[in-house]
């Protein structure tokens, strides 16, 4: 029992192990970019700012309401809150006010700025689904590069041991006395050469990993494989699928980029009627509520006897001395909050206006500011329509030549093969030196060479043909 708790750990790590060493394909490697890649996580950032902003928008719709309170204590020469008379007094004093307000028109600044808002947020996640395309570009390229690196390994690791195969061959035949010794230093030379060229290649595959690892965001320690499917069995569209016009007429209507700049457009025409609004009146309501107390003590007076006032009031001829009660303080009291919140309770309600006068040109500098931006985006539209379709055209250019060019080292190809094979041949009957055996056969090498650059560049091109079709890209 214990010896299975003990290999459980351990079979774990080795699932674990293989998952992660599994090849991945180009749709793992884009799917993990577009999940990961910091470029992309950070204009997924701010579409969520723009959803900030319009939710904001949407909000200024509604009333405003605020409370607010103030709590104090008054000493020295003030006004007494209950008179309204200046006294020498030391009272605490505590108010509460509660407003609210709500626009009842500013000329549609506030619906046309949430459909700015609105636009601006649609804008940004056509940003991002730009930047995600990018990515995916950037990953399919690094990923075609590999693939590349990858045959350049398997021609040279074939150079070598046809090579190695030569050497030993010749070697018999000098040990036997049919050849001279130089046949075999030159082929020694050449089995160097070759495992130089091995080396290179393997070192060049290993490069372009690492920068495919950096594109994914992952450690550039982890173990990480690819899966390499023959370039012959990549899947490319015809070139006569993909003329420049209809190419172009698809971009238009599908690329990221493009309804970017259509929708800022928009946005800018919506921020300039914001912009302007602000010239106009601004009507709105408001309303209020508020309270105060006052610990203001007050003398308690009671009614005593009567006292002569000094007056005398004459009747009949007789005088008569005028007696009034006297006001006696027995106390003094303090009003409870309770019943002073009460008594002191008012209300408030209204409409204001507001007319823009003169603020320093600040409002029409302003709107003036926003045409600008509005024009400045419609030309950075025209600019990157016509570089769009400058770019295709190109592409189309570049792809029908990478298709001739590959044909034509298919055939050069062939024919070095053709080539080597004789010479192949006549070396084995002892008619052709090894100088010029190698000759032939560093010729072959460099025809394999250029057929894949050729060929994978081809391959590239039509890719990059189907992705401004918006097919997407897939090997």
């Amino acid at each position: 029992m214990m010896t299975r708790i003990l290999l459980l750990p351990v079979c774990l790590l080795l699932v674990i192990g293989s998952i992660a060493q599994q090849p991945w394909d180009l749709q793992k490697c884009v799917d993990y970019a577009l999940a990961n890649n910091i470029s992309v996580r950070q204009a997924d950032l701010q579409s969520r700012f723009s959803t900030l902003a319009l939710k904001q928008g949407k909000a200024a719709q509604l009333p405003t309401l605020s409370f607010s309170s103030n709590a104090g204590y008054r000493f020295g020469l003030s006004e007494n809150p209950t008179t309204g008379i200046l006294e020498n007094n030391k009272f605490f004093n505590v108010g509460l006010q509660m407003q609210s307000q709500v626009t009842l028109f500013n000329w549609f600044a506030i619906r046309n700025n949430i459909e700015a808002n609105r636009l601006t947020l649609e804008a940004d996640k056509e940003q991002t689904k730009k930047g995600q395309n990018d990515v995916a570009l950037n990953v399919a390229v690094a990923y075609l590069q590999i693939l590349l690196a990858h045959e350049q390994v398997n021609v040279a690791e074939i150079q070598v041991k046809q090579t190695s195969a030569q050497l030993e061959s010749t070697r018999k035949q000098v040990d036997a006395g049919k050849l001279p010794e130089l046949n075999a230093a030159q082929l020694e030379s050449q089995l160097a050469n070759d495992s130089s060229a091995l080396i290179t290649a393997q070192a060049s595959a290993q490069q372009f990993i690492l920068q495919l690892k950096a594109l994914l965001n992952l450690d550039a320690g982890s173990p990480f494989a690819v899966v390499t499917p023959p370039v012959a069995q990549i899947p490319v569209k015809p070139l006569a699928e993909l003329e420049p016009e209809a190419v172009y007429a698809s971009a238009m209507a599908n690329l990221p980029q493009q309804k970017v700049n259509q929708l800022r457009i928009e946005s800018a025409e919506q921020s300039v009627k914001v912009a302007k609004a602000g010239l106009m009146p601004t009507i709105a309501a408001f309303g209020g509520l508020g309270t105060s107390y006052v610990n203001l003590k007050r003398p308690i007076t009671s009614v005593g006897p009567k006292s002569p006032t000094g007056a005398t009031v004459t009747v009949g001829g007789t005088d008569y001395s005028v007696d009034a009660p006297r006001t006696i303080i027995i106390g003094e009291e303090v009003t409870p909050m309770g019943r002073q919140f009460r008594t002191n309770f008012g209300q408030n309600i209204g409409i204001g206006l507001s007319v823009p006068i003169f603020n320093g040109r600040q409002s029409r500098t302003a709107w003036e500011r926003s045409k600008l931006t509005l024009q400045n985006l419609q030309l950075t539209k025209e600019q990157g329509d016509m570089q769009l379709k400058q770019d295709i055209y190109k592409a189309h250019v570049d792809a029908t030549a990478a298709i001739q060019k590959f044909y034509a080292n298919q055939k050069a190809t062939a024919t070095a093969q053709k080539a080597y094979d004789f010479a192949q041949k006549r070396y084995e009957q002892g008619l052709l030196s090894t100088y010029d055996l190698l000759n032939s056969q560093n010729a072959l090498l460099t025809a394999k060479t250029q057929l894949l650059y050729a060929q994978f560049d081809y391959v590239f091109k039509m890719k990059l043909l189907e992705f401004y079709r918006g097919q997407g890209l897939s090997l």
